[in-house]
C-alpha cells in the first residue's frame, strides 16, 4: 500500500471523526512512515525536521491575532459592527439585500487580499469576529461565509496573476513547467487556469444560493450586543487611527513581506496614539496568541507531516502506479493526474508547495502521452490547487475559520473543511478534466 495515500486517508478519517486535527496529523504521520519503512526514530526526525518550517507561519499568525486584538480593543470595529446592526434593527425588509451586501463585501476582501493588497488571511481575523453578531442577526448561514472567504483567497491566485497570484502562475507554476520541458509562454498559463476557475466560480453561486441559502439560527451574544452599543470615545480620533495603522501595516508587510512585521507596526500605532494603552500591550498579545494558537499548531504539524510524506519517497511510486494505469488513454491519464494531485495536495495542505513535486513528475507523463500545452498546464495547475480549499491543514480553510469560530459556534472540520471540499474540489475535478480535454 502507498504510505501518501494511506497517510492522507488516515489523516482525513480522524478528522472527520471529530479528532483533533493536530492529533491526526501526527498520528497519520507515525503511521505513514512506518507503512514506508522508515522506522519510528526515522518518522519522527522527518517530522520533527518538518516543524521548524511552521514557526514562522505560527508567530505571523499570534501576530496578527494581536493585530486584531488591538482593533478590537480601539473600538473600530465595534463603531462598523454598530452601523450594520442598526440597519438590521430598524429595517426587515431589506434584509436579504444587506445580507448580499455583506457576503459580497467580503468576496472583495478575500479576493483583494491575494491579488490588490497581498496580505492573505491576515484580513479574517480583523473583519469577521466583530461582524459576528451581524452575521447571527441576520440569521446568515456561516458554511457560506466559508465558501466565500475561500473562494477568494483560492481561485484569485489561480487565475489573475497579480500579487500571489503572480507568485503562483509565474514564479511557481510556469517557472516549474518550463524546468520540466514544456515550451509555453508565461501569459499562456493564466489563460490555461480559466477553465478551472469557472468550475470554482459555479461552486461558489451553488453554496451561497443553493447550498446554504436557507437561514440559520446561531446564539446571540446579548452581552456582544451591548458592548458594540457602548459609545466609542472619541470615535473621528480611533477611525483616523485605524485607518492608518491598517494601512501602515498593509505597506510594511507588502515592503518587507513579512506578516510578523507587519503585524507588529500595527500594533505599535494603536500604542502610539494612545488608542490602546501602553498597560494593556501584554494583555493584547495574550489574547492575539491565544485566538491564533490553534491555527499556528495546526500549521506547525501540517509542515511535520508533509515532511514525512516527502521522506516516504511515495509520492513518485504514487505517480508511477497511475502511470502504469493510463496506458495511453488521455481521459483516463487526465483524472488520474488530477486525483492524484487532490491526494497530494490535501496531505501537504498548500499548492504553492505541491507544484513543484507534481510538476516534476506529471509534466514528462504529459508530454508523452501528447496533452496540448495548454492541458499541459491547465493539469499541472489544477492538480496543484486541488486539496488547498479541502484541506484541514491549508490556511484557506483556517484562515476563514479563525474568524468565524471566535464566538464558538463554527467547526473547523464540518463547517469549513467539508463545504469547501464539495464545493470547490469537485467542481475543480471536473473541470480540470474538462480544460484537459478541450485545450
Amino acid at each position: 500500500m502507498n504510505a501518501v495515500v494511506i497517510g492522507v486517508l488516515l489523516m482525513l478519517g480522524l478528522t472527520l471523526a471529530r479528532v483533533n486535527v493536530i492529533v491526526a496529523m501526527t498520528l497519520s504521520a507515525l503511521v505513514a512512515g512506518l507503512t514506508a519503512g522508515l522506522g519510528l526514530s526515522e518518522t519522527l526526525n522527518a517530522f520533527n525536521a518538518g516543524l521548524s518550517g511552521g514557526a514562522e507561519i505560527a508567530l505571523s499568525y499570534a501576530m496578527l491575532g494581536a493585530f486584531a486584538v488591538a482593533i478590537s480593543k480601539s473600538g473600530l470595529t465595534r463603531i462598523l459592527a454598530a452601523k450594520l446592526l442598526s440597519q438590521v434593527n430598524t429595517s426587515n425588509k431589506g434584509e436579504t439585500a444587506l445580507s448580499y451586501f455583506i457576503l459580497s463585501i467580503i468576496l472583495i476582501c478575500a479576493i483583494s487580499s491575494q491579488n490588490l493588497i497581498p496580505v492573505h488571511i491576515a484580513f479574517i481575523p480583523i473583519l469577521i469576529p466583530p461582524l459576528l453578531i451581524v452575521f447571527n442577526k441576520l440569521r446568515l448561514d456561516r458554511r457560506a461565509i466559508a465558501c466565500i472567504l475561500t473562494f477568494g483567497l483560492a481561485t484569485s491566485y489561480m487565475v489573475l496573476p497579480y500579487g500571489f497570484g503572480g507568485i503562483y502562475l509565474y514564479s511557481i507554476l510556469h517557472k516549474n513547467l518550463v524546468e520540466n520541458g514544456l515550451q509555453i509562454i508565461n501569459t499562456q498559463v493564466p489563460m490555461a487556469m480559466i477553465i478551472p476557475a469557472i468550475g470554482m466560480f459555479i461552486g461558489l453561486l451553488i453554496a451561497v444560493f443553493i447550498s446554504y441559502r436557507k437561514r440559520r439560527n446561531y446564539k446571540v451574544n446579548e452581552l456582544e450586543e451591548q458592548t458594540i452599543n457602548v459609545t466609542v470615545q472619541q470615535p473621528k480620533k480611533v477611525l483616523l487611527v485605524g485607518i492608518t495603522a491598517v494601512l501602515t501595516s498593509l505597506i510594511a508587510q507588502n515592503v518587507s513581506g513579512s506578516m510578523i512585521l507587519g503585524g507588529l507596526v500595527g500594533v505599535m500605532i494603536f500604542s502610539l496614539f494612545g488608542i490602546v494603552k501602553w498597560e494593556q500591550n501584554n494583555d493584547v498579545f495574550s489574547k492575539g496568541v491565544a485566538m491564533m494558537a490553534m491555527i499556528g499548531f495546526i500549521m506547525i504539524a501540517a509542515q511535520g507531516f508533509a515532511s514525512v510524506m516527502k521522506a516516504t519517497g511515495d509520492v513518485a511510486s504514487l505517480v508511477q502506479s497511475a502511470a502504469g494505469i493510463i496506458e495511453g488513454n488521455k481521459p483516463l491519464a487526465a483524472a488520474l493526474i488530477l486525483l492524484v494531485g487532490l491526494m497530494i495536495t490535501m496531505g501537504i495542505g498548500s499548492s504553492f508547495s505541491t507544484v513543484p513535486i507534481i510538476a516534476t513528475l506529471f509534466v514528462p507523463l504529459c508530454l508523452e502521452l501528447n496533452f496540448s500545452v495548454m492541458a499541459t498546464a491547465a493539469l499541472v495547475g489544477t492538480a496543484g490547487a486541488l486539496g488547498d480549499a479541502g484541506s484541514p491543514a491549508s490556511d484557506s480553510t483556517l484562515g476563514p475559520t479563525s474568524g468565524l469560530n471566535a464566538d464558538g459556534q463554527h467547526d473547523h472540520i464540518w463547517d469549513s473543511v467539508v463545504p469547501t471540499f464539495i464545493h470547490f474540489n469537485l467542481p475543480l475535478l471536473a473541470f480540470g478534466w474538462i480544460a484537459a480535454m478541450v485545450l
